[in-house]
């Protein structure tokens, strides 16, 4: 699915380079280089403030910690998304309140958030889904209106930004109260291990982010709140530093991969390739397609393995339909879009190393299937 090796060789004398350097200084935590990549993520993203952790989900939690949410607080986040961003609601004995996505771009619907609202909602988790921005204008204009806190999931969506309605842009995960992005290797932007960090523009939150990640401290031995342990190590912002001087150029790869997929499945009548949101631009974590009523998805993949060609499914069980998340609140049937999404999405590989053909014998061989 992503080809880390081919991408590791192009850039391997710099990255060699520099991990031996943090081995040479023994800088392993908090050292020059998670500074560093602090600075120039800031300055890649447009914001204030960029807290590095451990990893994405670490990230959801220190956000929803510093903003102070309490037991039974609610949380609406989508059902269609990795359960990272459920996870951490519950883990906090908040109450996640999920809500269908959008039929097109797999997106939160923020008409399905309004109606979630109630007394006791204090934030909305929209997910950047699969590399394209959920419609953060028509959520943070509900957000003021119900005076709710907005965190951004963005661990697939860094680099795309957000098309305002008078043409201004912003990059995702700067947008919300506070944004959250994860360094897994498979991401756009992903070190050589678990990574992850939190974007905010409030000089207070982001001085309360960095002491939860902390220990709860901001003097050393002197803990102010309950916080954790969650660090980026330097080896790993020493990579993404490197990484980060590419991010636009992947993105760049990764459309032209996607550009080559919408073409050669444009006369496919089975098979709905990924739709653009016009408010948003699109970086392509997954390129995710749907398929028609009555392609067997699992027979289709198990054909695209039999030829050495990976497929994934993201996802396979709606979170309100996992064990885990079970709630007297949902029942099958209660969110069609999301139900829907399930049974018949399936995902190419996708990364920036694809050549023209790779691309070329995937799509014959899912067109092959696929007719």
């Amino acid at each position: 699915m992503v080809d880390l090796l081919t991408q590791y060789e192009k850039v391997q004398g710099e990255i060699d380079t520099a991990v031996l350097n943090v081995l040479r200084s023994s800088a392993y935590i908090n050292g020059p280089e998670v500074k560093e990549f602090q600075k120039e993520l800031e300055s890649y993203l447009g914001v204030k403030h960029v807290i590095p952790c451990a990893n994405g989900t670490d990230a959801l939690q220190i956000a929803m910690m510093a903003l102070g949410l309490q037991p039974g607080d609610e949380v609406i986040t989508a059902s269609f998304t990795y359960v990272a961003t459920a996870e951490v609601i519950a883990l906090l004995r908040l109450t996640p309140v999920l809500v269908d996505v959008d039929p097109n771009t797999f997106q939160i619907d923020p008409e399905k958030v309004k109606k979630a609202i109630t007394p006791k909602t204090k934030a909305i988790v929209p997910v950047h889904l699969f590399g394209q921005c959920s419609d953060m204008e028509a959520i943070m204009k509900i957000a003021k209106e119900h005076n709710l806190f907005v965190v951004e999931d963005n661990a697939q969506a860094i680099g795309a930004e957000y098309i305002y309605s008078d043409g201004n842009r912003k990059k995702a995960g700067t947008i919300g109260t506070i944004g959250c992005t994860s360094f897994f290797p498979s991401k756009n932007l992903g070190c050589f291990g678990d990574g992850g960090a939190i974007f905010t523009n409030d000089d207070d939150l982001a001085g309360k982010l960095r002491m939860i990640a902390n220990h709860g401290q901001s003097v050393q031995y002197v803990h102010d709140s309950i916080g954790v342990n969650s660090r980026l190590d330097s080896i790993q912002a020493a990579i993404l530093r490197i990484k980060l001087r590419s991010l636009d150029n992947y993105c760049k790869a990764r459309n032209k991969a996607a550009d080559y997929y919408d073409k050669a499945f444009s006369s496919n009548s089975k098979i709905t390739t990924p739709a653009r949101a016009k408010n948003s631009t699109h970086v392509f974590h997954q390129y995710t397609l749907l398929l028609a009523d009555g392609v067997d998805r699992n027979a289709l993949r198990e054909f695209l393995a039999a030829k050495g060609i990976p497929a994934m499914i993201y996802y396979p069980i709606a979170l309100h339909m996992q064990k885990a998340y079970t709630d007297p609140r949902y029942k099958e049937g209660d969110f069609p879009v999301t139900e829907n999404l399930c049974k018949r999405v399936i995902s190419l590989p996708m990364h920036t190393e694809l050549d023209e053909e790779q691309l070329k014998f995937i799509t014959d061989a899912v067109n092959e299937f696929v007719r």
